[in-house]
C-alpha cells in the first residue's frame, strides 16, 4: 500500500467575498487585510508541517494564500509552487462580478436550485468535478511515478517525519503509522500535498471523494457538514491510500474539514 497526505486550504478572503459578489475565474480580486492576515495565521499553524509537494489555482487570492502560507513555513519555505488552471474557481460566466443575491435570482427564474443552476457561460457542476478528478488522478500518478523511482535508488521504508510533522497539529489517531510498531497496518507516508483552491470547486471536489471514491468520514462529521463550503482558510485533511500496480480507485480518509483553530484559537477539528 502507498500513502499520501493531502492538506486542502481555500484562499482568504477578499473583499468581493465579505460582500457575497461572484468572483468565479473572471474576476481577480487580491486578498483583503483580514485575508492576509487569515493566510498568515494558517501559514504559522502549518509551520512545522514537512509538505513534498504545493499546488495552487493560478488565481490572484489563491497565489497570495499559498505565499503567506509558505513564508510562515519553518521547513517548506522554499519549495516550489505548481499553480494549476484545474485548481481555479467555478466559472459562473455572467453572473461573475455580480451579486449572489442576483444569481439566485437567476436560478429561481430558471426554475432551478441556486447551486445546480449553470449560468450562461458558466460551468456546470459536472464539468468542475472532471476538473477535479483529472487534477487528482494526476496528482495520484504523479506520487506513484515518483516512489517508483526513489525506490531504485533508496533502501528501507519511507520515513516517518512527515506523519509525525502532521500528527502535531492534526487527529490523525489511528491512521498514523508508527516506527516503534513494526505490525503497524499503515506503512509511512510517501509524500504530503498541500494544495489552495476556492470553496466552490472544493466542495466539488470533496464530493467527488464522498459519493464516488467512498471517502470515509471522522465519527464527529456528518454528510451535511461534508458538503458545506468551507471558510476563507479553512483546513481540510485527507490520507489517500492506494495499491501499488493496480487499476483501483484509492481508499480516502477525511482527518478533519475546514478546521479553523488557526482563527480562533479553538481546538475544533471538524
Amino acid at each position: 500500500m502507498t500513502r499520501f497526505a493531502l492538506t486542502v486550504v481555500r484562499h482568504g478572503e477578499t473583499r468581493f467575498n465579505k460582500e457575497k459578489i461572484i468572483q468565479g475565474q473572471g474576476v481577480d480580486e487580491p486578498l483583503s487585510e483580514t485575508g492576509f492576515k487569515q493566510a498568515a495565521a494558517a501559514g504559522i499553524f502549518l509551520n512545522n508541517v514537512k509538505f513534498t509537494h504545493v499546488f495552487s489555482s493560478d488565481l490572484m487570492r489563491t497565489k497570495q494564500t499559498v505565499h503567506g502560507i509558505l513564508e510562515k513555513s519553518n521547513v517548506c519555505k522554499d519549495l516550489t509552487v505548481k499553480y494549476d488552471s484545474r485548481l481555479r474557481e467555478r466559472k459562473y460566466g455572467v453572473a461573475e462580478g455580480r451579486a449572489l443575491s442576483e444569481l439566485r435570482a437567476m436560478a429561481k427564474a430558471a426554475g432551478e436550485e441556486c447551486p445546480m443552476f449553470t449560468p450562461p457561460g458558466g460551468e456546470t457542476l459536472d464539468q468542475v468535478k472532471m476538473r477535479g478528478k483529472d487534477f487528482f488522478d494526476i496528482l495520484c500518478q504523479l506520487i506513484l511515478q515518483e516512489e517508483g523511482q526513489s525506490e531504485q535508488f533508496s533502501q528501507g521504508a519511507p520515513s516517518s517525519c512527515l506523519e509525525t510533522s502532521l500528527a502535531e497539529i492534526f487527529p490523525l489517531g489511528k491512521t498514523c503509522a508508527s516506527e516503534s510498531n513494526s505490525d503497524s497496518d499503515a506503512p509511512a507516508l510517501v509524500a504530503s500535498v498541500l494544495v489552495v483552491s476556492h470553496g466552490a470547486y472544493m466542495k466539488s471536489l470533496f464530493n467527488y471523494f464522498l459519493t464516488d471514491l467512498k471517502c470515509s468520514l471522522p465519527s464527529t462529521l456528518n454528510k451535511s457538514e461534508f458538503m458545506s463550503v468551507s471558510p476563507n482558510t479553512g483546513i481540510s485533511l485527507f490520507i489517500v491510500n492506494f495499491e501499488k500496480g493496480r487499476e483501483v480507485n484509492p481508499t480516502i480518509q477525511c482527518v478533519c474539514m475546514y478546521l479553523q483553530d488557526h482563527l480562533n484559537g479553538g481546538t475544533e477539528t471538524r
